[in-house]
């Protein structure tokens, strides 16, 4: 007999990631990640699985964290990122010969996102460096005992800041001043040589196919700091280092890839016309420079994984991938609550869906000829497992790593429906019953909101919401104006807006919900988690109908979250169109903190001490405020913890997290 879920029972469950499809098709490689129990900490490791189907086999048993996979062009070797030593290096793998890995690098500050030439002889990759640091020092591998009295000199000095970008979430804290750089590194030793310089990021490196030139992105313009949103494509000449600008224009470049006959170079990017909410879409540059074309015009999706889910940990994998002849580019898109894989044509610029079903495509990675692919799929009742995509569109799962632990619980899958939403609109949404669910009995039910908002929920594993689910609530999940997957004018609605329609489509999704027969309308629940914690903080303040509420790592103030979040100072300008000098008003009219006197539900509050991108103070005041008017009201902080917990954060306390949630709407909503 099957038992409930439990939050415990995330101990057991295994992550997979980053899938890379041998040259020869034949081959799969992934990162499979698991939680060690006695020490509570992420482990990852490099598996491979024969695309014809057969047991899975471990390439890598080294280090904690071992990642990006990459086969060489021959497909005997495989390079991979491992923190064996002291920081991330590139290791080596002979698959030809067996036996265990070699490093490749000793760099200072490790090493990551390798990528090979064409010829398989020499291998890009990326490594930090400050201004002040020669080569030398660079090339020079730290001690433990040189890393921890740098860490710790970092964390007693002072701390002198000039510029307006000076702190990331994913730093959790201040940047280092230290900025990625491409280096080359010869596959037989050698020193590795450094090809960019400069007080500038650079990314994604890709070879051309004669393997003489990179095409790379990057903001090399002098107002970086305060259009950090913005980066280009930029040639580089593998001999010289010579860098060559291909685009100039505003808004995001990224992931380039070069065509097989080398005259192009495609990349994902938007030019900001509708500032965040801008879909992305895929150009073509000329690889000697000049005015991009975009391909992608015709489609009205954003190019990208774009679904929620709190139960993946690691990247997909490429963005872009070129057909063997040349003649179109394969992709990942968001569409209506699914990812799935699309081709477009570059004759005609029209755009084909190659995977069907509901699914999250989390990842994708083609052989040389692109006639099978990796995929990393994942659907509501299963997290992500390797599939192989045949030439016919067909699919076969390869892994089922979690299958011993799901035939042990009961989960409840969501059903799908639609609603009318403000003016109209056709809006998306997913109820879940409790499970063990049972006709003629009355149940409580969550209303879950994602955070972005530019982002979709979809047919993901969702940990939090089957957690739900096991204790006795339904669940319901919605895609309001602002979400991705329904094309332009739909992301683009809630700019300028928040707490407007959105609200209403959100109360809405409520009332179409609770006119069903076992829905207790007096037994209601609401939480979300960044915007979606702003949602839930402005939806306390504007309504009594529900019984408990959770806001996870919330925005409560704009005034404040301009100066004080890491993205403040353009994200508030472009989402809420208003600066704190000319448009105070304005923000505090958009501010859930403005409505807190009429707040009646009692609420918890979540919130991450390293949280750079929704800082703890936006949490801090709403706590404050609410205990102050006497509202029923707790903080919970979690420490060494950025605006990721939920997804990628401490084992222990996402585990702390969870029964938070459960255990707040255990006793305010049942």
């Amino acid at each position: 007999m099957k038992r409930p879920l439990s939050e415990t029972d995330l101990l057991r469950m295994q992550f997979i990631s980053s899938p890379e499809m041998s040259p020869c098709g034949k081959t799969i490689a992934f990162v499979k990640t698991h939680i060690e129990g006695e020490t509570m900490e992420y482990r990852s490791h490099i598996f491979a699985v024969p695309t014809g189907g057969g047991d899975l086999h471990q390439l890598t048993a080294g280090g904690k964290a071992e990642t990006a996979p990459r086969f060489s062009p021959c497909g005997t070797k495989l390079v991979f990122v491992s923190d064996r030593g002291v920081d991330k290096q590139l290791w080596l793998l002979d698959l030809s010969l067996g036996g265990e890995a070699r490093p490749l690098t000793t760099m200072r500050y490790g090493a990551t996102n390798p990528v090979w030439s064409p010829d398989g002889q020499q291998l890009v990759f990326l490594s930090r460096a400050s201004g002040s640091d020669d080569v030398a020092r660079l090339l020079t591998p730290r001690t433990q005992q040189e890393k921890e009295a740098e860490e710790k000199n970092r964390r007693e000095e002072a701390k002198v800041v000039d510029k307006i970008k000076y702190k990331a979430d994913e730093a959790m804290g201040l940047l280092d001043g230290k900025h990625s750089h491409v280096w080359v590194v010869g596959l037989e030793g050698g020193t590795p040589r450094r090809l960019t310089e400069g007080d500038f990021d650079h990314h994604s490196p890709s070879f051309s196919p004669c393997g003489s030139y990179l095409a790379i992105s990057s903001n090399r313009d002098s107002d970086t700091e305060f259009a950090p949103y913005d980066s280009d494509i930029y040639s580089v000449t593998l001999a010289t280092g010579e860098i060559k600008r291909l685009t100039a224009t505003p808004g995001p470049a990224a992931d380039p890839v070069w065509s097989p006959d080398g005259k192009h170079v495609a990349y994902v990017g938007h030019t900001l016309e509708y500032r965040f909410a801008t879909l992305n879409r895929i150009y073509l540059v000329s690889s000697c420079g000049g005015e991009p074309v975009c391909v992608t015009s015709g489609f009205d999706r954003s190019i990208g994984d774009h679904t929620n889910s709190d139960c993946r940990y690691g990247d997909g994998g490429r963005s872009l991938t070129f057909s063997a002849d040349g003649q179109r580019l394969y992709f990942m898109a968001s569409d209506r609550g699914d990812t799935h894989v699309y081709v477009v044509r570059l004759d005609t610029r029209t755009v084909d869906q190659v995977t069907r079903g509901r699914r999250h495509v989390q990842g994708l990675s083609f052989d040389k000829n692109t006639s099978v692919a990796a995929m990393c799929e994942a659907t509501f009742l299963q997290p992500a497992e390797i599939y192989v995509l045949e030439a016919d569109g067909s699919e076969r799962q390869l892994t089922h790593v979690n299958a011993a632990l799901l035939a042990e619980i009961s989960l409840s899958e969501p059903e799908e429906f639609w609603y009318e939403g403000v003016d109209g609109w056709d809006i998306q949404g997913w109820l879940m019953k409790p499970v063990n669910f049972a006709e003629g009995k009355k149940y409580p039910v969550v209303l879950e909101i994602h955070g972005g908002p530019h982002t979709q929920y979809g047919c993901s594993f969702f940990y939090e919401f089957q957690l739900l689910a096991s204790n006795g609530f339904g669940v319901l999940f919605t895609n309001p104006r602002g979400s991705h997957g329904y094309g332009q004018t739909f992301v683009d609605a809630v700019r300028g807006d928040y707490g407007g329609n959105d609200y209403g489509d959100l109360m809405l999704a409520v009332d179409h919900v609770v006119a069903l027969p076992w829905v207790d309308k007096a037994r209601l629940g609401v939480t979300g988690g960044s915007y979606g914690g702003f949602m839930t903080n402005w939806i306390v303040g504007h309504t009594d109908r529900f019984k408990g509420a959770v806001t996870h790592r919330s925005i409560s103030n704009w005034l404040s979250f301009y100066g004080v979040s890491d993205i403040g100072y353009t994200f508030t300008e472009f989402e809420i169109n208003g600066n704190p000098w000319d448009d105070q008003a304005l923000l505090l009219k958009r501010s859930p903190i403005s409505y807190v006197k009429n707040v009646k539900t009692p609420t918890l509050v979540l919130h991450c001490e390293q949280d750079m991108r929704c800082p703890i103070e936006q949490g801090e005041q709403f706590y404050v405020y609410l205990k102050k008017l006497g509202v029923k009201t707790r903080l919970v902080r979690f420490p060494a913890s950025n605006h990721e917990l939920t997804r990628s954060g401490k084992p222990k306390l996402r585990l702390e997290n969870m029964r938070h949630v459960v255990g707040w709407f255990l006793e305010t909503v049942m």
